[in-house]
């Protein structure tokens, strides 16, 4: 049986209330694990087919996955998962420092006891996820982590921007984890983001964000440069590190 039977047979057994939902966490598996590629056309005749589902509440699902930034609709050309460029990396990891230091700065007065259970319990549930190696799971978990300090804020522009960058963050992610074997970031890797988000000196904060975006940013562009060289050249393909 193949994997798109498989999955048509679960969406019939799906009550309507959760319809959309099941169709939107299919598609976007679809998309992480890599069965529909980076820059792929995707077109609601072709999803509709695959996925065993009518195209209502299917474009409904796409729409939510381009609010995602995971596809996008180019003017005459149709609906793309968004490709992956060394451009947006830089692009996005650097904006992203200044947009969490921006969030601590905002929140670091009240950070009260909800605000240190909340986010350890994000940071357990990441944990979980890398033990299980459930690589889409880490990568929602590790996003809700790094999404709470924004929540915590109340300043929905704020709020807005992440989730507009959230899609691209996921793509590299996935991508990444599938080109070099692994199931999500290093365990211990948000040990340090965690125990300084919940310390006294916003100082070390802010260089525990730079440090931690900026070699984020780096393994995923040296990934990426692998990964086109690749394409052109299978000998000079670079070896990557977990994050």
């Amino acid at each position: 049986m193949t994997v798109s039977t498989q999955r048509s047979q679960n969406f019939v057994r799906i009550p309507k209330a959760t319809f959309r939902a099941h169709i939107v966490d299919g598609l976007r598996n679809a998309i992480l694990n890599g069965e529909i590629e980076p820059g792929s056309q995707v077109t609601e005749s072709s999803l509709a087919e695959q996925f065993g589902v009518s195209r209502g509440p299917l474009r409904e699902a796409m729409r939510q996955l381009i609010d995602e930034g995971l596809l996008v609709t180019v003017p005459y050309t149709g609906t793309h998962v968004v490709d992956l460029s060394v451009e947006d990396i830089r692009e996005i990891y650097s904006m992203r420092v200044n947009l969490v230091i921006f969030a601590f700065e905002l929140i670091w007065g009240r950070r009260d006891q909800s605000f240190h259970d909340g986010l350890r319990a994000r940071h357990s549930a990441l944990t979980h996820c890398i033990d299980a190696q459930d690589d889409a799971g880490s990568i929602h978990a590790e996003l809700q982590l790094h999404g709470f300090v924004y929540e915590a804020t109340g300043h929905k522009i704020l709020l807005k921007t992440w989730e507009s960058i959230r899609g691209r963050l996921q793509l590299y992610w996935a991508a990444h984890h599938r080109a070099h074997g692994i199931r999500g970031p290093r365990r211990d890797g948000h040990d340090s983001y965690l125990s300084n988000a919940l310390g006294d000196d916003f100082e070390a904060m802010r260089a525990e964000i730079t440090s931690h975006m900026a070699r984020g940013g780096q393994q995923t562009e040296v990934f990426l440069l692998g990964l086109k060289a690749a394409l052109s050249d299978p000998s000079k393909a670079h070896a990557g590190v977990a994050r």
